[in-house]
């Protein structure tokens, strides 16, 4: 399972994303992650629109394994509803 996690700098929830993912990474849940800053890459949210089919109001936006899982939250809960972390079961 691979990770990519598309934020920006001083978004709160992007850093808890990036966290959450480096945990998983650490713990073996996932084979890894890639941390996407929109600014430096110059990616806009609606270039993100267009990727993930649907309108995009803040970052983070997730991906596992290329399937858009949605922002932090949503990351939380795939991470609980999968027991990908002993700490993270529901």
């Amino acid at each position: 399972m691979f990770v990519v996690i598309f934020g920006r700098p001083a978004c709160p929830f992007c850093v808890r994303a990036k966290s959450l993912a480096e945990r998983l990474e650490s713990a073996g849940a996932i084979e890894g992650h890639r941390y996407v800053d929109i600014q430096v890459e110059g990616i806009t949210k609606a270039d993100l629109e267009k990727t993930i089919g649907q309108p995009v109001h803040t970052v983070p936006q997730i991906f596992v394994d290329q399937t858009h899982v949605g922002g932090f939250t949503e990351f939380d809960q795939f991470v609980r509803d999968n027991a990908l972390l002993a700490t993270e079961k529901a």
